[in-house]
Parts: structure tokens; C-alpha cells; sequence
């Protein structure tokens, strides 16, 4: 719009919500406005997935579940973000700086900065990106038109209740009786969720008949959306009877139902799903290590998975418990036949192999995000546990990647 000042819409925009907000022209930085000091941009992360955006409107939700949207108008990309509506455990946010490469003696900063931003729900973003759509691009649009919650899911009815003939209630009741094979299978799932079967999960997956569940809804996204609900709850549960946090599990709960809200395709939810699946099994075998757990070494177990990032010591462990250290020490030597250092250090090892393997980062940026004192204290630690330097081991790990993808049958 001719005359119109950006940079004053976008600073007015983020003094009215509390997010931070910046401005692209052709590609390229040009502005940027926040209320909470952040010594590095989180968008940083997901810059490809954000400029992959094309439609004069969109969002981008991220693996944290953090929502980025985007407004394009001509070459002018302004992207306002990150919120969500349930704050962050200071390991993710841990986590996030680990990913934007935010700098050893900066991550106290950034995780302050994070938890200044304002949380918005998904439907108030949506809607400053309608409002500030319609400033540049002239568009009438509301949320229906840009999120999931479409015509099509409120017109969803339930089948119940309906007038049928005699004749067709009959035969709905009979097919009802033949269609709900879930039982088995679902207690199969979580089963093998409880235990953190990993292998058992993959096998599963690999050669799982079609589950003919119940009907939920009158239209099939609602019914997959619904399903995935069902699915996640349950899950959820299990994960909890393998030894998860109560209020790990349900916020991971929560936050897996907010992201299938937003989806739109039966295989979008499909995927979502089985890295739901996943996700909740890998947390359970963390947890359990091949061990029968006990309380205490489950307790143990989870203070670790929340101070993954922190340098953690047998006394921080003990004051958290409200236990003694002698006393912690002795009966997790008893319960477990391994002393709770190596434990810590196990455990601080699976975490660098999973980084190591999945994730371009350095050696010392993961040495740093881990908790270790310097990369030769984190190298020494890693090849006693892991009987490799770290360098060794992702080598290793890219190898085997390249022989997977050139070598026909893995000859």
C-alpha cells in the first residue's frame, strides 16, 4: 500500500502482542522488533521451512510446538514469532538454544528472553496475520481460511441418532460388531510403549494390520483427528505406568493434540501419529534402559531427562529427592548394580550418540549443550561409555547413512 509504513505497522504489532516480529525484503533482513532481549534469533532454525512459504498467508509449527507466522506482500516477508500457548521447561528452551547455536555464555540470556515473550493462542496469531494481511494485501481473510478449523469440520455430525429404517439400523449394528478389531491391537501398542520397546514399536509398525476402528465423527479428517486423540490419551497413560513424568506426559499430550489440530491431510495425522508413537516409546526405554525400574531409579532417571543440559551431581539429585546423598547413592548402587555417576554419564552419553547421529552440530557445541566441563572432558567420557571418541562414532554413523543409500541391499 502506497504511503504505508511497515516498520511502524510490524513495531506497533509487536508492542500490542509481545512477539517478536521482523521484516524480509527479497530474502534479506531488514528490520527487527522485540519486546524480550534475545541474543539470537530462535527463527534461525526454521528459516528454510518459514521462506518456504509462499501464500500471502501462513505459519510454520516447530518440533517445541512454537508457532512462527508469515504474511507476503510483493518481495516483503514480515514473520512474527516464536509463541505458543504453554510456556517451556527450561530444557526445552535448553534444547532450542542447542539448535540456533546460541552461545555457551549466552543461553542464561535466551532462555530469560523466551520466557519473555507473551504466549498467544494459535487463533489470536492467526488473526493479527488476517489483520495485517488485509493492511497489505487488501484481503478480507479470518481464521477458517487459514487454519485447520474449516466448513468442512463444523459440519461434522456424529452418525448416532439419525432416522433409519428397521432394516438399516440392523445392518449398522451388525457392521458395528464387525468393524471394531482395536482391543488386541491397542493393547499391544501400549504394551510396547509402557515397556519402551523401540525394536518391538518398528516391527509393529512394519507389519500392523489395518485397525478398524469405531465411528467417531460424520467426516473423515474429523474422524482421524478424533482417533488421534483417542490414541494420544492412551498413549499417554502407558507412558506414565513405564515411568514418565505425569506432567511430561500429558503436556506432551497436550501439545501433540494442538499439532494435529492444525493438520489437514489423513497422512499428515498418519505421520504425526507414529512419531507420536515413537516419541513417547524412546522417552520410555530412556527412562527404563533395559532395567525392571523401581521408584527410585525411575525418579532418578526422570530429574536426569530434565536437567539433561545442566552439569548434574549426586547431590543436586539427593536435595531434589529429599534424600540424603550417602543414603541415594547406597540405594541406587542396590537397586541398580551400577553407581549413580555412571549412571548420569550413561545416560549424558545416549543423549551425545542421539546428537551425534541426528544433528550437524559440533563437538563442542554438544560437549557445551551437555553439561561437560570442555570437549576433552566430554570425549574421554564418551569413548569410555561408548568405546569411541565422539568423532569416531558420527563418522561412523555417516558411513553406515552412505553405504544405506549407494550400496543396493547394503552390499
Amino acid at each position: 500500500m502506497k504511503g504505508l509504513d511497515i516498520r511502524y505497522l510490524c513495531t506497533a504489532i509487536g508492542n500490542l502482542s509481545g512477539v517478536p516480529i521482523r521484516i524480509f525484503e527479497s530474502g534479506e533482513p531488514v528490520f527487527f522488533y522485540s519486546q524480550s532481549s534475545l541474543p539470537r534469533d530462535p527463527m534461525d532454525a526454521y528459516r528454510e521451512e518459514i521462506f518456504a512459504i509462499r501464500a500471502h498467508v501462513g505459519y510454520v509449527t516447530t518440533r517445541h510446538f512454537h508457532y512462527y507466522g508469515i504474511v507476503n506482500s510483493g518481495e516483503t516477508k514480515i514473520v512474527i514469532g516464536p509463541t505458543r500457548q504453554i510456556a517451556e521447561s527450561d530444557q526445552e528452551l535448553r534444547e532450542l538454544a542447542f539448535q540456533v547455536d546460541v552461545a555457551a555464555e549466552d543461553i542464561d540470556a535466551f532462555i530469560a528472553g523466551m520466557k519473555g515473550i507473551i504466549r498467544l493462542p494459535f487463533e489470536s496469531m492467526v488473526q493479527t496475520l488476517c489483520t495485517m494481511n488485509h493492511v497489505l494485501n487488501g484481503e478480507k481473510l479470518s481464521l477458517k481460511d487459514i487454519a485447520i478449523y474449516d466448513a468442512e469440520q463444523e459440519r461434522l455430525a456424529l452418525r448416532q441418532g439419525r432416522q433409519q429404517a428397521e432394516h438399516k439400523l440392523s445392518a449398522l449394528t451388525e457392521e458395528a460388531r464387525n468393524v471394531h478389531n482395536t482391543f488386541d491391537q491397542e493393547q499391544a501398542i501400549l504394551n510396547i510403549v509402557r515397556r519402551g520397546d523401540t525394536a518391538a514399536l518398528r516391527e509393529w509398525t512394519a507389519s500392523a494390520p489395518a485397525i478398524r476402528g469405531g465411528i467417531l465423527a460424520g467426516e473423515q479428517l474429523r474422524q482421524r483427528k478424533n482417533m488421534f486423540i483417542v490414541t494420544v490419551t492412551l498413549v499417554s497413560r502407558a507412558a506414565i505406568r513405564g515411568g514418565m513424568d505425569v506432567d511430561d506426559a500429558f503436556s506432551y499430550s497436550d501439545s501433540y493434540i494442538q499439532q494435529c489440530e492444525l493438520l489437514s491431510s489423513p497422512e499428515a495425522i498418519t505421520n504425526l501419529q507414529y512419531r507420536m508413537l515413537l516419541d513417547y516409546t524412546e522417552r520410555a526405554e530412556r527412562l527404563r534402559s533395559g532395567r525392571q525400574p523401581t521408584k527410585l531409579t525411575l525418579d532418578v532417571a526422570n530429574y536426569i531427562q530434565h536437567h539433561m543440559s545442566e552439569r548434574i551431581t549426586a547431590e543436586q539429585i539427593a536435595e531434589a529427592l529429599f534424600l540424603s546423598r550417602p543414603y541415594l547413592s547406597r540405594r541406587f548402587k542396590q537397586e541398580t548394580g551400577e553407581s549413580l555417576t555412571d549412571f548420569i554419564l550413561k545416560e549424558k552419553t545416549e543423549e551425545a550418540r542421539r546428537l551425534l547421529r541426528y544433528s550437524d552440530k559440533s563437538l563442542t557445541a554438544i560437549a557445551n549443550y551437555l553439561g561437560f566441563s570442555s570437549p576433552g572432558h566430554f570425549s574421554r567420557v564418551f569413548r569410555k561409555y561408548a568405546s569411541m571418541n565422539p568423532g569416531e562414532y558420527r563418522l561412523k554413523y555417516i558411513s553406515a547413512l552412505s553405504c544405506q543409500s549407494f550400496c543396493p541391499h547394503g552390499k
